[in-house]
C-alpha cells in the first residue's frame, strides 16, 4: 500500500521568525486576552489603556508622581504622568524592543505589576498610531509608531514640562472592529486605581477620581449601606490591607488585587483570603459552620503586595504566586496569619459586629438546612430532564475548567469567548444552534415566559423547572466559581414581549445571584430589525437611522424587511449577527444602585409612582422598540 502524499511538507522552509511587532499583531489574545469591541470589562481596548497606565502606578508607587492625566476623545487615548520620565535613550528601545525595559531589577521595581517588559510594547503594535514623549530634567524626547513600525523619531529637545511620560494612541481599528468605550468600564478601572493607592490623583476627561480610605472607600462604593448587617471592617498590615462586611443578596461578592492589579479571576490570594476567613471565624466563635454559610453574602476586599508576582496570563487576571516573595512565607500562611491575628482582635474588641455577623451566618445556615431537601428532588429532577429533552445544546470548550499545558494560552482565549444563548421558542433556538460556534457557543432554550421571582426566596429556583435546569446549566448553584460560560446572552425579539422576557431574566438573576450581573457576565443580544437590499448588496440595520441611510446607500426603492421575531432570520443569516462582528449589550448594575429597590420598582405589585411613569411615558410599541435599540447603542443597559 503506497504511503499517503504528505499535505504539510516539514522542512527548512517551514520554519519562521517573527519579529516581536509580527507576533504581537498574530497572537494579540497571547498579550491582551480577548480582541472584543469595548462591551465587555475584559475586552483588549481597556487592557491597553491598563497596560499604559500600570507604568505610571508603579512610577507612584516608587514614590514619583502623584497625578495622572487621561483623556479619551472618541478613539483617540491620551495618558500623562509625573514620574521620572523614560531614559531619553532608551525611549524608542521601551515602546519597541521585547523584554526591554526597567523592571528585570527587582531592587527598582520589586512590586510591580509588569514584569515582563511586554505592555507598552503591545499596545504600540496593536495601535495605527501611537506617540510616547518622555520628559526628563528640562529636556524631552518624543517617537511616532504605526502598527509598531517607527515613523519619526524626533531629536531631544529643551522643554519647560515637568519629568514625565505622555502616551498618544488609537486602537488599530483593523483588530479591534467597530469597537467603542463604555465609561462605565473606565469609571471602575480608575476607581480600583485609587482605592489602590490611596492619595493618587486621576484626572479623566476632566473628572478627578482620589481616595483617602483605600478598600473601605471601594466597599462602601459597592454596597448599599442599608443593607449592611454590621459596618465595614477594615484591616490593614505591611503588604495587605482588607475590608469586610455582609449583606443580604445571595452569593459572594469578593474584589481581590495583587500590587494595584484587579485580578477578576482571583488566584492563590483570593483562595487563600476565603479559607483563612473561614478557619478565623470557626475559631472565634468555637463552631465548626460550614464554609458556605460563613461566606455566603460576603462582600470583601482583599489587596496584596507581591515580590515579582507570578500571573496566568500577560493580561495579568489571575495570581499564580505561592510564595510572597523566594524564600518567605506562603501566600496562604501569610493571608491566614494576618486574619487570624488582626481579624480575631477586631472581633473581639467589636462584641456587636461580631453578634450581627453570627447571626448572618446563623441565617445562611437556617436556609441552607431548609433548601436540602428541596435541592435533592431539584438536582434529580435535572439529571432526568437533561437525558430527554434539548433545552441546551452546549458546546466544546468551559469557562470554568483549568487548561494546562503548550496549548494553556489559546485554550484560556477561548474559555474567554464562551457563551450561551438564551432564547425562546424552538424556532428561534433552532435558527442560533445551526448558525453557532459549536467550539465555544451554547443555547439554552425557554418555554415561554420566565416566572416573575421578585420577592420570592431561593426556594423557587429548585421548585420552578426553568429556573433549575438554567442554573444546573450555567453550574452556579454553589455560586459562579464554577459558571461554564464566560458570556450569558439573552436572545429575545426585539419587540415587547421579547422585552418582558429580558426583565423577567434580569430579575431572576439580580435576586439570585446577582454577582454575575455585577462580575460582567450577563448581556443582551442585538439583532438586527430590518433587512434592506437591492440585487446588488445586503444591508442588515439595526435601527431607523441605519435603515434610512441603507435606503439612501441603494436608492431605486430596495425591498425592505422588517424582522419581527429571532425565527424569521434564518440560520444562514444569524451567522452574521452572533460571529466575530456579533453586537451585545452588556448588563451594568452600577455600584450607587440599590438592587432591591430597582426591582421592586420595576417588578413588584403595581404603585402609584409606577403607574404614572407608564402613563406620562406611554408610547406605541413600534416607537418604544426603536427608541430602545437607539437608547442601547451607545453603551451598557444600565441600572
Amino acid at each position: 500500500m503506497a504511503e499517503k502524499q504528505n499535505l504539510f511538507e516539514y522542512t527548512e522552509d517551514s520554519i519562521k521568525s517573527l519579529d516581536w511587532r509580527e507576533h504581537i499583531r498574530l497572537r494579540p489574545g497571547m498579550y491582551i486576552g480577548k480582541l472584543g469591541d469595548g462591551s465587555s470589562p475584559d475586552d483588549g481596548i481597556y487592557v491597553l489603556i491598563k497596560e499604559v497606565v500600570d507604568n505610571c502606578i508603579d512610577e507612584h508607587m516608587m514614590g514619583y508622581g502623584k497625578q495622572i492625566e487621561i483623556t479619551i476623545d472618541q478613539k483617540t487615548v491620551t495618558v500623562r504622568d509625573y514620574g521620572r520620565g523614560i531614559p531619553l535613550g532608551k525611549v524608542v528601545d521601551v515602546v519597541s524592543k521585547i523584554n526591554t525595559g526597567a523592571k528585570y531589577d527587582s531592587k527598582a521595581f520589586q512590586k510591580s505589576v509588569g514584569l515582563n517588559g511586554v505592555g507598552t510594547k503591545a499596545v504600540n503594535a496593536l495601535s495605527q498610531f501611537f506617540k510616547v514623549t518622555a520628559f526628563r530634567e528640562g529636556k524631552e524626547k518624543t517617537a511616532e509608531f504605526a502598527k509598531g513600525v517607527l515613523t519619526k523619531e524626533h531629536k531631544e529637545a529643551k522643554t519647560d514640562e515637568p519629568n514625565g511620560t505622555f502616551v498618544t494612541f488609537i486602537p488599530d481599528d483593523s483588530v479591534f472592529k467597530n469597537f467603542h468605550y463604555i465609561h462605565e468600564y473606565l469609571d471602575n478601572l480608575l476607581w480600583n486605581y485609587c482605592y489602590l493607592n490611596a492619595g493618587l490623583v486621576i484626572l479623566f476627561n476632566g473628572k478627578k477620581y482620589v481616595s483617602k480610605n483605600g478598600l473601605l472607600d471601594l466597599l462602601q462604593r459597592r454596597t448599599n449601606e442599608d443593607e449592611l448587617r454590621y459596618p465595614i471592617i477594615h484591616l490593614k498590615g505591611e503588604d495587605i490591607e482588607t475590608a469586610i462586611t455582609h449583606n443580604n443578596d445571595y452569593g459572594e461578592e469578593i474584589f481581590s488585587f495583587v500590587n494595584g492589579q484587579f485580578t477578576t479571576q482571583g488566584g492563590t490570594h483570593q483562595q487563600a483570603f476565603r479559607e483563612a476567613f473561614v478557619k478565623v471565624i470557626r475559631d472565634f466563635y468555637k463552631k465548626d459552620y460550614e464554609a458556605s454559610d460563613i461566606r455566603q453574602s460576603i462582600a470583601a476586599a482583599i489587596a496584596v503586595r507581591v515580590v515579582e508576582p507570578v500571573f496566568e496570563s500577560q493580561t495579568k487576571t489571575k495570581l499564580g504566586s505561592q510564595y510572597m516573595e523566594e524564600g518567605g512565607s506562603t501566600m496562604k500562611n501569610f493571608i491566614n496569619d494576618f486574619l487570624a491575628r488582626e481579624l480575631d482582635n477586631f472581633l473581639h474588641k467589636n462584641p456587636t459586629t461580631a453578634d450581627a455577623l453570627k447571626k448572618r451566618i446563623e441565617q445562611s445556615e437556617r436556609e441552607r438546612k431548609e433548601l436540602a431537601g428541596i435541592k435533592k428532588l431539584a438536582n434529580e429532577r435535572a439529571k432526568k430532564a437533561n437525558m430527554h429533552n434539548k433545552k441546551l445544546r452546549d458546546c466544546r470548550f468551559h469557562y470554568n475548567e483549568e487548561p494546562t499545558g503548550k496549548d494553556k494560552d489559546a485554550i484560556l482565549q477561548k474559555q474567554k469567548e464562551s457563551t450561551i444563548f438564551i432564547t425562546e421558542g424552538d424556532s428561534a433556538s433552532g435558527s442560533i444552534t445551526k448558525a453557532r460556534d459549536v467550539e465555544k457557543q451554547a443555547v439554552f432554550s425557554l418555554r415561554g415566559k420566565p416566572l416573575n421571582c421578585y420577592g420570592l426566596t431561593k426556594k423557587v429556583v429548585y421548585e420552578n423547572e426553568e429556573f433549575n435546569l438554567l442554573q444546573h446549566a450555567l453550574n452556579i448553584e454553589d455560586g459562579i466559581e464554577g459558571l461554564r460560560y464566560n458570556q450569558i446572552i439573552f436572545a429575545t425579539d426585539a419587540d415587547v414581549d421579547g422585552m418582558h422576557i429580558r426583565l423577567l431574566l434580569m430579575t431572576f438573576f439580580l435576586q439570585f445571584f446577582p454577582d454575575l450581573v455585577k462580575n460582567g457576565h450577563v448581556y443582551v443580544l442585538e439583532t438586527p430589525l430590518f433587512r434592506v437590499r437591492n440585487k446588488q448588496e445586503t444591508i442588515y440595520c439595526y435601527d431607523e437611522t441605519e435603515k434610512q441611510a441603507a435606503v439612501k446607500k441603494l436608492g431605486s426603492k430596495p425591498e425592505i424587511t422588517r424582522f419581527k421575531g429571532l425565527g424569521e432570520i434564518s440560520p444562514e443569516e444569524f451567522a452574521r449577527f452572533i460571529g466575530p462582528d456579533m453586537r451585545v449589550q452588556p448588563v451594568l448594575v452600577m455600584p450607587e444602585t440599590h438592587i432591591q429597590q430597582i426591582l421592586e420598582y420595576y417588578m413588584g405589585k403595581n404603585t402609584q409612582e409606577r403607574q404614572e411613569f407608564i402613563i406620562n411615558n406611554l408610547k406605541v410599541e413600534q416607537d418604544l422598540v426603536e427608541e430602545e435599540k437607539v437608547g442601547e447603542k451607545e453603551g451598557g443597559l444600565v441600572l
